[in-house]
C-alpha cells in the first residue's frame, strides 16, 4: 500500500527541537503522523505530541498511526495559525518545541478527487479543510481578473501570468472551468510552445498560486509564527520545512525579525521602542536533504528547513 505521506528530513526536525523526555510539542501541520511518531518515540515515557491540521483525512490517518501512543497524541481539527487558541483551550500554557511542515502531502496530490494536481482529471477544488467554502473552481471563474493576475504572480512567481489569465477568462466566458484537466489545457494553450515544454509542466506555478489563495497559506504562515513564538517556553525550539521559495522567504524574514528586538529607525543613537528579541537564530542557512533521502523520496529536493529558539520573556 502507497504511504499517506512520507515526512522529509525526519532525522534533521528531531536534531532541530533538541527533544527533551516528557516534553511537550506541537506538530502543526501532522498529516500523516509521521514527524510527530518520531517526536512521540524520541521523548518517551512522557512526551505529549499536540498535533493539529485542516484535513479531516490527515487526522484520521494521524489517530491510527499514532493509536499506540494512548494519551500522549493530542489530535485537534484547526488551523496552525490559530495555535495560541487550541493550546489555551487545551489548558496548555506553553510547549517545548513546535514543528510546521508546509504544503501538500502526497496523499492530497495523489487523491484526484481533492483536486490539487493537474496529472489526474478531477474537480478543481484544492481545499485543505473541505468544509471551508471556496474552492479552486470558484476562483478560476468568479474573481476578477486583475486578482487573478495578482494571484499568479505573487503567490506563482508566473511570467505568464497575463497570458494564462486571459485564456482562462475567455474560456469561462463560454462555460465554467469545471476541472483540473480542463484548466490545465486552458494554460497550456495560452503559451506559446516553446514555453509549453520546459523542465516543469507549465500549468505547475499557476496551481500553486490558486491552492495557496484558496487556503490562504501565507497569510496562516504569517499568524502561525507569531502565535508559535507566544506560545514556546524559553529555550523552546520552532522549525519549520517549507517548499517553495515564497514560503521560505518569509519564514527566514519572520525569524530574522522577532531575532531583532529593536525596531527603532537605524539612525537612532538610542533604542526608544524598548523592545527585545524573541528568538535566536539556530539555522543562519536552511538545511536541505541528503542526495540519498531525495533519491528515495523526490518530493523531498525542493525542502528547506529553518529552526529559531526563545529567548527573553516567554509566556
Amino acid at each position: 500500500m502507497t504511504p499517506y505521506h512520507e515526512p522529509v528530513l525526519i532525522r534533521e526536525v528531531l536534531d532541530s527541537l533538541d527533544l527533551k523526555p516528557g516534553g511537550i510539542y506541537v506538530d502543526g501541520t501532522v498529516g500523516g503522523g509521521g514527524h510527530a511518531q518520531a517526536i512521540l518515540a524520541a521523548t518517551a515515557p512522557g512526551g505529549i505530541v499536540i498535533g493539529i491540521d485542516r484535513d479531516d483525512d490527515a487526522l484520521s490517518e494521524s489517530a491510527r498511526i499514532l493509536e499506540p501512543f494512548g494519551s500522549r497524541k493530542i489530535l485537534v481539527k484547526g488551523n496552525y495559525a490559530d495555535m495560541k487558541e487550541i493550546l489555551s483551550r487545551l489548558g496548555v500554557e506553553s510547549v517545548d518545541g513546535i514543528v510546521l511542515d508546509l504544503g501538500v502531502s502526497s496523499h492530497q496530490l495523489e487523491t484526484a478527487a481533492r483536486g490539487f494536481s493537474f496529472t489526474k482529471p478531477a474537480p478543481l477544488d484544492m481545499r485543505m479543510d473541505r468544509d471551508a467554502p471556496r474552492t479552486a473552481r470558484d476562483l478560476v471563474n468568479t474573481a476578477d481578473p486583475r486578482e487573478l493576475e495578482r494571484i499568479l504572480r505573487l503567490y506563482g512567481e508566473e511570467p505568464q501570468a497575463k497570458r494564462i489569465v486571459r485564456a482562462i477568462v475567455k474560456g469561462r466566458k463560454a462555460s465554467p472551468i469545471e476541472t483540473t484537466n480542463e484548466l490545465a489545457g486552458l494554460i497550456v494553450s495560452a503559451l506559446p510552445a516553446r514555453m509549453s515544454h520546459g523542465r516543469i509542466h507549465a500549468a505547475t506555478r499557476t496551481f500553486q498560486a490558486l491552492r495557496i489563495a484558496v487556503n490562504d497559506e501565507l497569510a496562516s504562515l504569517n499568524r502561525g509564527i507569531a502565535s508559535g513564538i507566544d506560545s514556546l517556553k524559553e529555550g523552546g525550539r520552532f522549525t519549520v520545512i517549507s517548499f517553495h521559495s515564497l514560503e521560505d522567504r518569509m519564514v527566514k524574514d519572520l525569524f530574522r525579525d522577532a531575532s531583532r528586538g529593536c525596531i527603532c529607525p537605524a539612525d537612532l543613537p538610542v533604542c526608544a521602542c524598548g523592545g527585545k528579541p524573541k528568538l535566536r537564530i539556530i539555522t543562519r542557512k536552511p538545511v536541505r536533504p541528503g542526495q540519498d533521502e531525495v533519491e528515495r523520496n523526490l518530493r523531498a529536493r525542493s525542502a528547506k528547513l529553518r529552526t529559531a529558539e526563545r529567548t527573553g520573556s516567554c509566556p
